[in-house]
């Protein structure tokens, strides 16, 4: 699926959510719902199978001959729509009869991310500015606002493996819910039943993502299904693709051509401006506009063996394809390279600790993954701290004021615990070394308790041991 990824010029504040609009609809007027491709003539017999369960929204007034209505389901009527007996002037061109019938909508599955389009605005979502996404999150997300068009039905599989659906907010019908009771109250309604099933339900929060860093998706516990639900319509297999070392992004069902960058970031980053950052400096560009990036925070999960599965720390994905050319993924890689540029030059003052890249190759450029490590921003620290602890060390020492611990103390705790052991003639425990060819003896330990007696002897003449250092002349320390 094509999409392009679009955002407001401005955002402040914490992470906005996502409009996510439901696809398909059940109208009696959508000529996809007719087993003949085609809204039903007036001479055409008209079957709703009495066994299917069906909610029907009629925009219009239609003249009819024959309809067979189901034994549960209804029709829900617009103003001046509704049904009138046949008058040979009202359809030409339909002459002869046919039996037309209306395809069964139990097939349609929440979790479907096929079925769902996304925007950062309603405007957006009306002008068919789209978002890209990985498979996982364009399913609604906790945070996402859910929408099911007005003046149309609908019939959809909620069965969730975790038995409840989180959402900020859900509309039905131009109607919006974003409490629990008023929608468990519509649930409960002839409508509500008909037009959702399985045994999912739902729970809305009214509420934005709380992190500016950004929320999770909430939707890592479906992903199977999400994945089942997507690859059903392709023979439960994924596309192909030509590219070398294809990456399969966290989130996503099948294997892509392109680039993802994963960030790690501070308590200073800011997802939205970051989004908007990449918007104006990158996507804006003629050069880029056969790109599509999804940005998100995720987990990247990983299975040790002999237990479940287990989650490592929160990072930002980003994912790059190319809409014209997805077989190569070229374009995708050469803009995650600027992105790079930029995070290196840039990414400290936008709370980016860290960022690493990793990128196909186009069917014709060679057979390595590509993995660049850039902008090290924290190592980069790590390192000039160490630079000067160790600069810091030498100055003191040429002082004189930095000192080693006294190792005649650990002698004496040595010797403390040789006093304890048993007097006596101990048995030879001593062993071959067989790197050196000298069988360890209490001869040899005796001669280490006399080093340690040195020690002793060194520790009553001077409280503290130093070291001599050969880079200062010895006359410095005494100064």
């Amino acid at each position: 699926m094509t999409l392009e990824w679009l955002l407001p010029a401005v955002k402040t504040g914490a992470s906005n959510a996502v409009y996510k609009r439901w696809i398909p609809n059940t109208n009696f007027e959508n000529s996809s719902n007719w087993d003949q491709g085609r809204v039903p003539c007036a001479t055409d017999a008209i079957l709703f199978e009495s066994s299917k369960v069906v909610s029907v929204f009629v925009q219009s007034s239609h003249a009819l001959t024959d309809m067979f209505i189901p034994l549960n389901g209804e029709f829900i009527l617009a103003p001046g729509a509704g049904f009138a007996a046949f008058d040979s002037r009202s359809n030409p061109g339909c002459d002869t009869a046919t039996k037309v019938t209306f395809t069964s909508a139990e097939n349609y599955q929440w979790y479907d991310p096929t079925l769902w389009e996304a925007a950062t605005s309603l405007d957006n979502l009306e002008q068919g500015k789209l978002m890209f996404s990985v498979d996982e999150e364009r399913v609604p997300c906790q945070y996402d606002d859910a929408i099911f068009q007005p003046e149309t039905s609908f019939r959809v599989n909620i069965e969730s493996p975790e038995q409840m659906i989180q959402l900020k907010s859900i509309s039905i019908m131009g109607q919006k819910f974003t409490s629990d009771s008023t929608l468990a109250e519509y649930m409960q309604s002839l409508s509500g039943k008909l037009q959702f099933h399985g045994q999912g339900r739902f729970q809305l929060s009214n509420s934005r993502c709380p992190d500016k860093s950004g929320c999770q998706c909430g939707n890592a516990a479906s992903h199977d299904r999400i994945c089942t639900a997507l690859l059903q319509k392709t023979g439960n297999r994924c596309p192909t693709v030509v590219c070398k070392g294809p990456l399969k992004p966290v989130g996503h069902c099948c294997e892509i051509c392109g680039a993802t960058i994963s960030l790690e970031y501070s308590s200073g980053f800011d997802i939205e401006l970051y989004r908007d950052r990449i918007l104006h400096t990158f996507l804006s560009l003629p050069k880029n506009a056969g790109v599509q990036v999804a940005i998100s925070k995720v987990h990247k999960p990983h299975t040790s063996p002999g237990m479940g599965p287990r989650s490592s720390a929160p990072f930002i994905q980003i994912v790059l394809m190319d809409k014209t050319e997805p077989q190569t993924g070229t374009s995708a890689e050469q803009l995650a390279k600027d992105i790079m540029k930029d995070v290196a030059e840039h990414g400290a003052s936008l709370g980016i600790v860290t960022a690493s890249m990793q990128a196909t190759t186009g069917s014709n450029q060679g057979t390595q993954r590509a993995t660049l490590v850039g902008a090290t921003i924290a190592a980069t620290a790590a390192g000039l701290f160490l630079v000067l602890l160790l600069l810091g060390i030498v100055l003191l020492r040429r002082k004189g004021t930095l000192r080693p611990f006294p190792l005649a103390y650990l002698a004496s705790l040595w010797n403390q615990k040789r006093d304890l052991e048993p007097s006596g003639d101990l048995p030879d425990k001593g062993f071959d070394n067989p790197i050196f060819d000298t069988p360890s003896s209490p001869e040899a330990l005796a001669d280490m308790y006399c080093v340690e007696g040195k020690l002793e002897e060194m520790e009553s003449k001077q409280s503290q041991l130093y070291y001599m250092n050969p880079l200062y002349d010895e006359t410095e320390l005494s100064a």
